[in-house]
């Protein structure tokens, strides 16, 4: 028997969390499941927002309803489960966001300090970032969450790092690490120094820090090679191509050929002429994007590298002797600007 059309829940509608939008993005995943039109258009940005500032990362929400097509007081208590809990601040902050209400003064006052604090990027940091299209904020986190992320994901893993066996485990995902939810994640995503340099970029302090993956990128050996991703974007190539930034942050020493963070340095100045220059047809994610001039970006443990994202951006293969090990961050809007169609 066919189930039940599940009608689109409205913004308002709410469950135990108290939460505006959330019933809706759940009812909009379990239309889709059943294969029913449910495009979020320009509410996907609000709706990836709401699970950022919940704790929990997109990827693995969606893979949740989809695959368990829970009822929606049971998607608020995975939530709960999944994070930890809840809190007042938290659901009052995202339905300020929602409503387009005054935020709450808790975190206007963090706001404020994070205004008033000293620059993280100084004006050659600045314009670095104009030219090139990236930056480095060295110790961007403490120390002590650093080591503990360094830890979490080494156990996550099952990794240690003196026994070189144990970083070769079969998975699913590659470099990436399907792990979003750690004590030392949410303290590096709360750092302020984090969050003052995407402010100075976003020439705001009104930022939503991603939950987002960690990386293990280990050393190349006979069976066990480099799976990507290789340079990409993450972003349509419609244009323009609006503002936005990525970040990663190393939390471990990585040299340039420890399967380092690689990048086209300054592509966001002249990816219009290439487009324009592509023969009639061509797919611009199928070329040799490294031909464009990649570059690894070695770091130390602590730097966070920030990027715009309409730079080629990915891994490399792993050719030294220890893992490359890191935690993705980004802060952004909850509303900017996206193109809808996907080039």
């Amino acid at each position: 028997m066919k189930p039940a059309t599940i009608p689109l829940a409205g913004p308002a509608e709410t469950g135990a969390l108290g939460v505006l939008q959330l019933k809706r993005l759940w009812s909009r995943a379990l239309r889709q499941r059943q294969g029913q039109p449910a495009n979020a258009g320009a509410e996907a940005q609000v709706e990836h927002a709401v699970l950022d500032a919940l704790g929990v990362g997109l990827e693995q929400t969606m893979q949740h309803l989809f695959q368990a097509g829970p009822s929606f007081a049971e998607f608020e208590q995975w939530i709960i489960e999944t994070t930890g809990g809840v809190s007042g601040i938290q659901v009052a902050r995202i339905n300020a966001m929602v409503a387009g209400a005054e935020c709450p003064a808790e975190i206007a006052r963090w706001r404020a300090e994070v205004e008033a604090a000293e620059p993280v990027l100084s004006a050659s940091d600045l314009a670095f970032w104009d030219e090139h299209g990236y930056v480095v904020v060295p110790d961007a986190v403490p120390e002590s969450s650093r080591a503990a992320a360094t830890q979490a994901i080494l156990d996550h893993v099952g990794a240690t790092a003196e026994d070189q066996e144990s970083w070769y485990k079969p998975n699913d995902h590659g470099i990436m690490v399907q792990f979003f939810q750690h004590a030392a994640f949410t303290a590096n995503r709360q750092s302020r120094r984090v969050h003052k340099a995407f402010a100075q970029l976003w020439k705001t302090t009104d930022l939503w820090v991603s939950t987002d993956r960690a990386g293990f990128n280990v050393p190349e050996r006979p069976g066990w090679r480099f799976r990507g991703p290789d340079l990409h974007w993450d972003v349509s190539l419609a244009r323009p191509i609006p503002f936005g930034t990525q970040g990663i942050l190393y939390l471990t020493d990585t040299g340039p050929e420890q399967g380092a963070f690689t990048l086209v340095p300054g592509f966001h100045r002249r990816i219009d002429s290439w487009l324009d220059g592509l023969p009639a047809g061509a797919d611009p994610r199928q070329q040799n994007l490294h031909a464009l001039g990649s570059k690894p970006i070695a770091g130390r443990a602590g730097d966070l590298i920030i990027w715009h994202h309409a730079l080629p951006h990915g891994s490399r293969p792993n050719r030294a002797t220890q893992p490359r090990i890191v935690q993705y961050i980004n802060l952004r809007p909850a509303r900017m600007e996206v193109r809808e169609t996907w080039i």
